[in-house]
């Protein structure tokens, strides 16, 4: 048994020896006289069971979610304003449950560029039983709104790194006077930009959390944003290449009809994109442009996005994205075409960091950009305050620290490559044998940004619904290792027939710890992750 086993079992025993408290010894209201480090409390109430009423309407795509706010128990609700710089205000809520505390921290990252408070995961984390918090990182804005960073070096500093360090140590004071007691472990669960924070607290401050959830993480900062100068001049810097919405369809028929049955499996789904053969030219138009086909100037630029950003060496800046995550609600008619030229997502965060983090000019555009400049400039200006792409987590691992990365192959906003890219960094400074003692990394085949597409998504991420062993949900599978030492292995996870995970499972698939996957044995029925092992065989 390790040392940090031997000191957590230590404090649990002396925790139940000095009978832990996980019910408050304080009121809730007591808390707003509470003394903070350069913040203040703003508020401290009492919630009544199902009484939260959120300040601000949730967007439309989650409004189903906020029948979870009537089924919360009571809870402490505590505002908190930090002000680590003269420029600083940082919006931070924690939430602690009024009975039957599980002992457990669990703090949510953002996605995007932050700006608010992330309600519905608080009040996931309230319903099962844990204190838990969220930060805005120091502004007010929607997540792909970036002008709040014009010209206002200390909030970006803040959302860099600044705001979930000083939430976390505000978290656990706002805990331990609650309770007279700490957290006996803490935990931090993101996606995106909140994978970007969660491998920014273990490389920074390693010893903020025991375990982090990173999902699909947006760590390298400064490229992932400036190969979408790549992504963008490739489709819009003249009208001949721009590759409309209504054709995307056409393009993954052509990758599934060339790669699918690679693995075994003809289900839509590309166990391993890095094996697909796909060539654009194939897609050729011979009788005049319709939907069902690429003319020369778009298949140059789809060509382009497959294979990523690099200089004219052939130096990469970025990586590209894998065929086969195309098609579907969240792909790339969103993210990467857009509805029209230049609407896409990726145009708006690309505009966003680049016109007010880098340039400082709000007219920039990326149409006129120099792509090696632009880099350069972001790597002298913000990659220090952004990146999190140290690869020396020793220090975290020292602490006891352990840390799951997942990634959905067909993610079409930050390339599921990029985290094989960190991980094998990792490897390649600390060894794969320390590297295995204390961190995982799933790839999810089929799986779009956070969830979403083809595969199988459901499997216990950011507290989403579902089965809570060990077997079915990472998150059991992250505290089973911190707190048991037991390290994970293959993750069930499911597709459901709906949106709703209250709807019928379609089919089951194993995720496996990188470098293995999902190997179909060969007979059985395809939808039975029984049927599946988990090979570092070639599919």
């Amino acid at each position: 048994m390790n040392k940090f086993l031997i000191s957590f079992f230590g404090l649990f025993l002396l925790a139940s020896a000095s009978h832990a408290q996980t019910n408050p010894s304080t009121s809730c209201e007591s808390l707003s006289k509470l003394t903070l480090p350069q913040a203040k409390v703003v508020a401290a109430e009492t919630i009544p069971a199902g009484a939260f009423k959120l300040p601000t309407e949730l967007p439309p795509w989650m409004a189903g979610a906020g029948q979870i706010f009537k089924a919360l128990p009571p809870f402490c609700r505590v505002i908190v304003q930090a002000t680590p710089s003269a420029d600083s205000d940082i919006r931070i809520e924690v939430w602690l449950p009024a009975a039957n505390w599980n002992l457990k921290f669990q703090a949510h990252g953002n996605g995007g560029f932050a700006g608010d408070i992330d309600y519905v995961h608080l009040a996931t984390s309230i319903l099962s039983g844990y204190a838990t918090a969220n930060t805005s990182t120091g502004h007010s804005a929607s997540g792909i709104d970036a002008s709040w960073a014009l010209g206002h070096p200390e909030k970006v500093t803040d959302f860099g790194y600044r705001a979930v360090h000083v939430m976390t140590v505000v978290a656990k004071e706002v805990i331990r006077a609650f309770y007279r007691s700490g957290p006996m472990t803490s935990y931090f669960l993101g996606c995106s930009n909140g994978g970007r924070q969660a491998l920014m607290e273990a490389q920074r401050f390693p010893e903020d959390y025991n375990g982090i959830l990173a999902g699909a993480p947006a760590n390298y900062w400064t490229h992932l944003l400036s190969s979408g100068i790549w992504n963008m001049q490739a489709l819009t810097n003249d009208d001949a290449s721009y590759i409309p919405a209504a054709k995307i369809p056409a393009i993954a028929h052509a990758v599934n009809a060339a790669c699918d049955a690679q693995d075994g499996v003809t289900d839509g789904v590309l166990n391993d994109p890095r094996k697909c053969n796909f060539k654009p030219q194939t897609m050729l138009c011979k009788n005049g442009d319709a939907n069902d086909c690429l003319t020369q100037p778009q298949i140059v630029a789809l060509e382009k996005l497959y294979e990523g950003a690099h200089d004219a060496s052939g130096k990469r800046i970025f990586p590209g994205f894998p065929p086969g995550g195309e098609e579907g609600p969240g792909g790339w008619p969103g993210w990467i075409v857009g509805p029209e030229k230049g609407k896409s997502a990726i145009a708006a965060f690309t505009y966003g960091f680049f016109a007010n983090f880098v340039y400082e000019k709000p007219d920039w555009s990326y149409n006129k950009a120099n792509l090696l400049e632009s880099v350069k400039l972001a790597d002298e200006k913000t990659a220090k305050i952004l990146n999190a792409t140290d690869a020396n987590l020793a220090p975290f691992k020292s602490h006891g620290g352990k840390l799951i990365v997942y990634h959905g192959w067909n993610d079409p906003a930050i390339s599921a490559l990029n985290s094989i890219d960190y991980f094998e960094s990792v490897r390649a400074k600390l060894g794969p044998a320390e590297t295995e003692s204390f961190v995982r990394l799933y790839m999810l085949p089929g799986v779009q940004h956070c969830g979403g597409g083809p595969g199988a998504d459901s499997f216990g991420a950011l507290n989403s619904p579902g089965l809570k062993d060990a077997q079915h949900n990472i998150q059991t599978a992250l505290e089973l290792w911190v707190e048991k030492g037991t390290p994970p292995s293959s993750i069930i996870a499911a597709k459901h027939q709906g949106m709703d995970p209250a709807t019928p499972v379609k089919f089951t698939r194993p995720l496996c710890p990188y470098p293995q996957s999902a190997k179909y044995k060969g007979s059985g029925d395809p939808n039975d992750s029984s049927n599946f092992a988990c090979s570092s065989e070639a599919n």
